[in-house]
C-alpha cells in the first residue's frame, strides 16, 4: 500500500515513527544524567543521612477545574447512555455551567473567608431586597430561558482540553521541581543535571493558604525567597498542601534543632 502513496504522504506517515524513535534513542543515551522527580525522590528516600524530604513542583492552575472535568465527563456519560430529551439537556448543561463558573472564581480570584462570607451576606440580603419588591421570581426567570446545550463530544472535548493541560504540567514538573532537606534545597531547571543548590541557610520558606476556594480543592501555595534579594521569589502551587505543610515544618523544626545543637557546641568550647 505504501508504494502506491505519494511522496509527502509517505512523510507524514513515518513523522511520529521517527520522533518516537528519535525519543527512545535520546533516553538510551541520557539514561543515567535524566534527574526525574520521581527519581530524586527514591534517591532521597534511600540516603541514610536524610530523615525528612520534600520534592514539590508548580502546578498549572488548570488542575483547579478538575471539578469542571467530572462534570464534563458525567454529562457527556449521561448524554451517551441515557435518552435524554431537550429539557433533561438543558438541566444537565445548566449544572455544567454553575460547576464551571464556580471553578473559574476559584480560578480567577483569591478570595479568602472574609471575603467569602462578605459576598455570601450581600447576595443574602440582594435576594431579600429582589423579594420584598416583588421581583425575585422576574430575576430568577431569567436563568429557566438560559439553555446550555452541548453534545456529549462537547462535553468530552472540554474535560479533554482540561486534561491535556493538567498532564502537561506534570510532565514539566518531572524536570522543572524543589528538593527540599534539611541541609540544602536544589531547584531543578531541565532533563539532566542543569539546576542550583542553596544552603538552609540561605533560603526561607512559607506557606500560603489563604485562598479559601483553592484550599477546599486540597491546593496552596509554597513560596521560598532567598536571601540574595537579587533572586526572585518562587511561588508554587502545590496539591495537598496540608501533608506538605506538615513535612515542611518537620523540616524546618530539624534545622532549628541543628542551629540549638551547633550553638550549645559552640559554648561549650568556649
Amino acid at each position: 500500500m505504501l508504494a502506491t502513496w505519494p511522496m509527502d504522504k509517505i512523510v507524514v506517515f513515518c513523522l511520529p515513527i521517527l520522533l518516537l524513535l528519535a525519543g527512545v534513542i535520546t533516553w538510551f543515551f541520557l539514561r543515567k544524567t535524566i534527574r526525574t522527580r520521581i527519581r530524586v525522590g527514591h534517591q532521597l528516600q534511600q540516603d541514610p543521612d536524610i530523615n525528612e524530604w520534600l520534592v514539590v513542583f508548580n502546578w498549572s492552575r488548570k488542575v483547579l477545574y478538575v471539578p469542571t472535568i467530572l462534570a464534563s465527563l458525567s454529562a457527556g456519560v449521561l448524554m451517551c447512555f441515557f435518552s435524554v430529551d431537550s429539557m433533561g439537556a438543558a438541566i444537565i448543561g445548566g449544572c455544567w455551567l454553575v460547576v464551571f463558573f464556580l471553578n473559574f472564581l476559584v480560578d480567577e480570584y483569591e478570595i479568602s473567608i472574609k471575603v467569602l462570607l462578605i459576598l455570601l451576606l450581600m447576595i443574602m440580603l440582594g435576594g431579600l431586597w429582589l423579594g420584598y419588591l416583588g421581583w425575585l421570581r422576574d430575576f430568577l426567570g431569567v436563568f429557566r430561558h438560559l439553555k446550555v446545550l452541548l453534545s456529549p463530544a462537547g462535553y468530552f472535548v472540554i474535560a479533554g482540553i482540561f486534561l491535556l493541560a493538567i498532564v502537561i504540567a506534570w510532565v514539566r514538573g518531572l524536570f522543572y521541581y524543589v528538593a527540599i532537606t534539611p541541609n540544602y534545597m536544589n531547584i531543578q531547571t531541565g532533563p539532566t543535571e542543569t539546576g542550583e543548590q542553596f544552603n538552609h541557610t540561605d533560603y526561607s520558606t512559607q506557606v500560603d493558604t489563604g485562598d479559601f476556594l483553592e484550599r477546599l480543592l486540597g491546593f496552596g501555595r509554597i513560596i521560598v525567597t532567598f536571601r540574595d534579594h537579587r533572586k526572585a521569589p518562587m511561588s508554587m502551587l502545590v496539591g495537598g498542601v496540608g501533608k506538605k505543610a506538615q513535612r515542611l515544618e518537620s523540616i524546618r523544626g530539624t534545622l532549628s534543632v541543628e542551629r540549638y545543637s551547633a550553638g550549645q557546641e559552640a559554648s561549650y568550647s568556649d
